[in-house]
């Protein structure tokens, strides 16, 4: 079965469900972000979530928990940055991202946030003026970049 055709199917099981996808992350245990990768197949389902997520959306069938349990093929369609919110989604991280990086390494050291040991969600809360804002989280682990000691180069083939 394609990407493009397991999506669909899974996206039609979340619209049939009525369920938005912060409704069935609370009932999963997931960020909104996490069940909305999950289903458009950016992240793989793991076992014990399998159940959790077939009843929180009982129109997905074994053959799709199946498939979404499988590694998936992480990719994006670069189109998709022409997509509004995408795009100022894209601008904010270019605009406040060398501000982001100088105060990742003032407070961390030298390294960079993980986008795999990483979550992400996405909130709405009131503003001090009343109206909505959107409240995007990025919680990643730190990495530090190492220094590459040949010592410490486990793979490298010594000569005797």
């Amino acid at each position: 079965m394609s990407k493009a055709s397991l999506v669909s199917r899974l996206l039609a099981a979340k619209l049939k469900s009525g369920q938005t996808y912060g409704q069935i992350a609370e009932k999963t245990g997931l960020t909104n972000v996490y069940v909305a990768q999950l289903l458009r197949r950016q992240a793989q389902l793991k076992p014990a979530t399998a159940l959790k997520l077939k009843a929180a959306l009982p129109g997905l069938t074994d053959d799709l928990i199946q498939e979404m349990t499988t590694p998936p093929m992480r990719s994006y369609d670069p189109a998709i940055i022409n997509e509004p919110a995408v795009y100022r989604l894209n601008e904010a991280v270019m605009h406040f991202g060398e501000s982001i990086k100088e105060i990742i390494n003032e407070d961390f050291g030298d390294g960079i946030m993980s986008a795999i040991d990483f979550y992400c969600s996405v909130d709405k809360i009131k503003g001090v003026d009343g109206k909505d804002r959107v409240v995007v989280t990025f919680d990643g682990k730190y990495l530090p970049h190492s220094e590459m000691k040949s010592e410490d180069m486990v793979s490298k083939i010594r000569q005797q």
